[in-house]
């Protein structure tokens, strides 16, 4: 069971909950232990969850609410503070070695939950907002101990990762489940989350709020696919894009083979090439980089096969935008930052069907979701669009077109209105 609070602060307490009866949540702590959104995406830990809290906390700080991120420190030289931009402060918590394994990461969340406290008892929050189940973990002890409302946003759900065939510890699932059943509001990226949320935890359907990922229109908007393949250096033919961790989970081997088979199934990408954007992430992540190589090489793929180190956020509508398909065969995905934004610079996405890809890939209209592991059918998705340039054209634009409903101004605000609701509440209790 989690701490209970001092009695000495609950009447500062009462009276700071009164205040946010009436002004709302205006100071937010944002946890999240194990990567940092100051992190270069597509490598290590970093992914869309580095995007995802560096965009909301900003959004959110145009509303009028202060975020302060919380994550351990991964390199001696890292300051104690970055101030990323008016209201958004990114603050650097020793909590174990530097170079410690993700795998090791649940032996240092009670020191990481103390140390935030220590920060927050000197510079009180209205909420706490917490990202992945490590950091939902902390959460739940700091909530005890600060008594202010606690929300959640897992990314990923270990459940249902097992589900698919990674391998996860048993304990995960039970922390998870632990944090569900004391949070004062859970995110889901969509409804299709929000269901599997539903039916592998027990949780009431009140305290699920679907907080659809943004896009930012300045930086991922349709342009010239010539002039975007000249300025990377593409040679002439067909070009798939593959853009994420290269890790077991995101099936960019599946990628490999969907190249094989389209070059194998249709005259019209008989010349196709596959661009794979990311770098190796966890345990797996450089044996994935080497079998990579080695298929391709056993494939006869090895000169269509680019590899790109990790990008910058902002250089990826480039690759975007030069692709004629962008896969994300991933074998789970709470929503799939990278099938929204390929689909917002007018690229069709070919998607697997689970998750949040069935909310974020209109199929048939914005781009074509593949159920099953098998190279074949997607092959013969990605050929459909390539053998007929007018139906890639209307897959591009209608993405492109849907992909303005996604907001991250919009995800803020109903950010801030679920914790404005949790803080006029009284908080969940503990099972």
């Amino acid at each position: 069971m989690a701490p209970t609070a001092p009695d000495e602060p609950r009447g500062d307490r009462a009276r700071q909950r009164a205040a946010q009866d009436r002004i709302g949540v205006s100071t937010v702590a944002v946890l999240c232990l194990h990567t940092s959104p100051l992190h270069q995406p597509g490598s290590g830990d970093g992914g869309g969850l580095n995007v995802y809290v560096r965009e909301l906390t900003a959004a959110l700080a145009h509303h009028g609410v202060s975020c302060e991120v919380f994550t351990r420190r991964t390199e001696r030289s890292q300051p104690e503070t970055v101030d990323v931009e008016p209201g958004v402060r990114v603050t650097h918590i020793d909590a174990g070695g530097p170079s410690l394994a993700k795998d090791d990461l649940p032996a240092v969340v009670g020191v990481f939950a103390d140390r935030v406290g220590e920060h927050l008892m000197r510079r009180p929050v209205d909420a706490i907002h917490a990202h992945y189940w490590l950091s939902g973990m902390a959460g739940h002890e700091l909530k005890h101990r600060l008594d202010i409302p606690l929300a959640v946003t897992f990314h990923t759900l270990g459940r249902v990762k097992t589900s698919t065939g990674d391998r996860e510890p048993n304990h995960r699932g039970e922390a998870e489940q632990q944090v569900i059943d004391c949070a004062d509001a859970v995110f889901t990226s969509g409804d299709a989350e929000a269901a599997l949320l539903g039916s592998l935890y027990e949780i009431p359907p009140e305290r699920v709020h679907v907080l659809t990922p943004g896009v930012d229109r300045a930086m991922f908007a349709p342009g010239q696919r010539h002039a975007a393949r000249a300025a990377i250096g593409l040679p002439p033919g067909p070009v798939l894009l593959f853009v994420g961790r290269l890790q077991p989970l995101k099936g960019a081997e599946l990628a490999v083979a969907t190249l094989a088979a389209t070059r194998a199934s249709t005259p019209a990408g008989s010349d196709a090439q596959l661009v794979i954007v990311g770098g190796p992430s966890g345990p797996e992540g450089h044996a994935t980089l080497t079998r990579l190589r080695s298929m391709a090489d056993e494939l006869g793929l090895a000169g269509c096969v680019r590899f790109v180190d990790p990008l910058p956020h902002h250089l990826l509508s480039t690759y975007y935008r030069a692709a004629d398909v962008c896969l994300v065969p991933s074998r789970s995905e709470s929503f799939g930052l990278v099938a929204l934004e390929a689909a917002a610079c007018g690229t069709p996405v070919v998607a697997s069907d689970v998750g949040g890809l069935r909310d974020n890939v209109a199929e048939g209209r914005t781009g074509f979701l593949v159920a099953g592991r098998d190279s074949d059918a997607f092959a013969r998705r990605v050929s459909d669009i390539l053998s007929d340039p007018l139906l890639g054209l209307r897959l591009g634009d209608a993405g492109s077109r849907r992909a303005e409903r996604f907001s991250w101004l919009a995800s803020a605000a109903a950010a801030r209105d679920a914790l404005d609701a949790a803080a006029r509440h009284e908080l969940v209790a503990c099972a």
